[in-house]
Order: structure tokens, then sequence, then C-alpha cells
């Protein structure tokens, strides 16, 4: 099967550039805009050779996981534009619940099965299958001329393989017992896309998103760890603020707000810190 858009999404002007394997679907992306791309490209492979994470980590991407980056150009508030992370992780969380049947995967790290938030949203660009990294979200940006802003917006799958060295639980698709290749995972992404976009609206729409985003929100109300520039804070996970910043209650009390973090839960939070592992 071939990469293809969904009906919805060729509907509404979306393009598609398909690969074999590229350098990083981000980079060619953004290359694109500066060439005067318009934007609404997807660029998307089942190869990645030089991928990128966030704060400049390696994001592998083996024959047969996904990597698709949507080219947005846009003349909103960059403020407005990096919330598209948390559009991009709600459209993930819906194309897997539509590709993923209920009943037919081994979620739970015990081994068990859960049919309701099988998929959860992890701040600020991670997408959970009960607590282990399934996909990463990253959204790069260039300056274009007219104010106006070129943002990729990143998505990366683990849908054959993961890493295995890493200091978090990681998992895949195959791994959990799911039959879906990159192909039909993002034909339903292109589709999943153009639903939360429309209510997205431009940023208009950003409460609305909040909400749906909570509803997914991995460990809501549980205790984390936040490492800040070296520095690390713990309190409970209380909510999301208007502008989709990170807010939690420390342990004296105080409410802190947290644009930029690493974010881990409970006992993985604990034994990475005391060993200095993230």
């Amino acid at each position: 099967m071939a990469f293809r858009l969904a009906p919805t999404a060729a509907s509404e002007g979306f393009r598609l550039e398909a690969h074999d394997t590229v350098g990083s679907t981000n980079a060619l992306a953004l290359d694109h805009a500066r060439a005067g791309d318009p934007g609404k490209l997807w660029v998307v492979s089942k190869k990645q050779e030089s991928g990128r994470g966030r704060r400049g980590r390696v994001w592998a991407t083996p024959e047969g996981n996904l990597a698709a980056t949507l080219l947005v150009v846009t003349n909103a508030e960059l403020r407005l534009a990096a919330t598209l992370g948390f559009v991009a992780g709600l459209a993930l969380a819906d194309a897997l619940d539509a590709v993923v049947p209920k009943g037919r995967i081994a979620i739970g790290l015990d081994g068990g099965s859960d049919g309701r938030n099988r998929f959860e949203l992890k701040w600020p660009n991670d997408v959970l299958a009960s607590g282990a990294k399934l996909a990463g979200i990253l959204l790069e940006s260039a300056i274009l001329e007219g104010d106006r802003f070129a943002v990729a917006v990143g998505i990366g799958v683990n849908v054959v393989a993961y890493p295995e060295d890493l200091p978090y639980p990681a998992t895949s698709l195959s791994a959990l017992g799911a039959a879906c290749d990159a192909e039909t995972l993002f034909l339903a992404l292109s589709d999943a896309w153009s639903e939360n976009a429309r209510l997205w609206n431009d940023g208009r729409g950003l409460s609305a998103v909040r909400r749906r985003w909570l509803a997914r929100a991995a460990g809501l109300g549980g205790q984390v760890a936040v490492r800040i520039d070296g520095n690390v804070v713990r309190g409970t996970f209380e909510t999301i603020d208007e502008d989709c910043r990170f807010v939690i209650r420390d342990d004296k009390g105080s409410v802190l707000t947290i644009a930029a973090g690493d974010v881990h839960f409970g006992a993985v939070a604990s034994a990475q810190f005391l060993t200095g592992q993230v």
C-alpha cells in the first residue's frame, strides 16, 4: 500500500509528498517553505536517516516506522502556532483509535487490555501506551517574508520498532500486538488532523483543544518530576493553562507554571532523577 491522503484532507487542499527514505521530514518541509511552498503539505516517509527530537536529541526512524511532517504557513502569532503540537497529539491519538481495534492490542504494562483512553498524551509532545512512549512530536519553525511563519509539525511513530537504550519505557504498535502499517496509520492521521485543525481554528479554538487534550492527559492529578535547565521540580500535575503550559503544585503548596521542561511520572521519575539519567 502506498501513502495517500484521506479524502477529507485532499478535498481541503492538503498535498502529499511521499518518500521511501529521507534525511529529516521536518528539514525537508522547511526547505520547501523557504522556496515558496504555501503550506498544507504532508512530507512522509517510512525511514528517516537524521531525524531529531526535542533539545537536539536523535529520533530514530528505522524502516517501517512513520515519519510525517505537516508544513503549516501561517500569519498567526508564534505563541499560538506553538500550540499546534497539541493539535498533533490529539490527531495522532484519534488516528490510533481509528486503526487499532478495541480489544486487539496488549495495553498496560502488565499486559492487560483497556478499551478506554488506550493512547494518552504526555505534556508537551509524546503519545503513550500505558506509560510507554509510542510517538513523539516536534515543532520547528522558520520566519518567512511578509510577517509569516513556517511551522513544521513533525510526528514520529514507533510502528514496527522502538529504541531499547532509553532511560524511560518505550514501545511500538508491533510490540503491542497491533497489525498496522505506516501507510494505514498516516491515512487515518491525515483525516484526524483535518478535524482537529478545524477545532483549533488558527488558535481561536484553543480552549476546546485544551479540554480535549486534558481528557487524554497522562499523569493528571499524579506525582511528577520536571527537569528545567538542570533543576528538578517535584509536585502534582494539576492542569495545563489557557496557553497549554504545564501547571503543577509543588511539595510546598505553591503553584508553578512551566513553559518548557522534561516531565516524568511516578517511579520512573524517581529512579531516573536519583541516578541522573535524564
